[in-house]
């Protein structure tokens, strides 16, 4: 549906140009849009460069470890299926540790990873999602983000006075958002256990 919607709006903006007879305006634009977004994501580089590279050696080092233990409680508490010493509870601590930091595309690698060993803890209906893997992917959508990295990387980039204005607000929106999820997520998980839904 999306890629109808592009293609709609780039027919319009060429017929308007063509009966305004502008249609070199498109080509231009075309142009400087392309120039502007490989300028846009090379600079977007660095920034994940750094966080990824940041990510990798507290993995090494065994960071992720020490910080399954620190949310063991958390994680027992929100994922109570899954064995704390499966590859899926690490999987998931990188993935919410990468949205914490607000990268999401160097979460999504971790998620997939997630969903996949969540998948083989899944035996009583592997063609449902399990009680787990719901619970992660509401964590994963709304996970509380306390460095905006991506979105400080892309005011940066735009030119923004003060990119860094953003992290208050957007720690006390994510929080509530995670808050919601699991509340919500609590409260399904309850009805469908009930039976009412089924």
């Amino acid at each position: 549906m999306v890629n109808v919607i592009w293609v709609a709006m780039l027919l319009t903006g060429i017929v308007v140009a063509a009966i305004n007879g502008n249609i070199e305006a498109v080509t231009t634009a075309a142009l400087k849009g392309a120039q502007w977004a490989v300028d846009f994501a090379l600079g977007l580089i660095a920034i994940m460069a750094f966080w990824l590279g940041i990510m990798k050696v507290a993995e090494e080092a065994g960071m992720v470890r020490i910080l399954a233990n620190m949310v063991k409680p958390l994680t027992g508490f929100l994922f109570p299926t899954v064995p704390r010493d499966h590859p899926a509870m690490g999987a998931i601590i990188m993935n919410l540790s990468a949205n914490v930091l607000g990268l999401g595309n160097a979460a999504t690698p971790m998620g997939l990873i997630a969903m996949k060993e969540l998948q083989k803890l899944n035996r009583s209906d592997p063609k449902s999602a399990s009680e787990a893997m719901c619970t992660f992917l509401a964590l994963n959508t709304s996970c509380i983000t306390v460095i905006p990295a991506t979105v400080i990387g892309i005011r940066i980039q735009a030119g923004s006075a003060n990119p860094t204005e953003i992290v208050g607000t957007t720690i006390f929106a994510t929080s509530c958002a995670m808050f919601v999820a699991v509340v919500v997520d609590r409260i399904l998980r309850g009805l469908f256990r009930r039976g009412r839904w089924r």
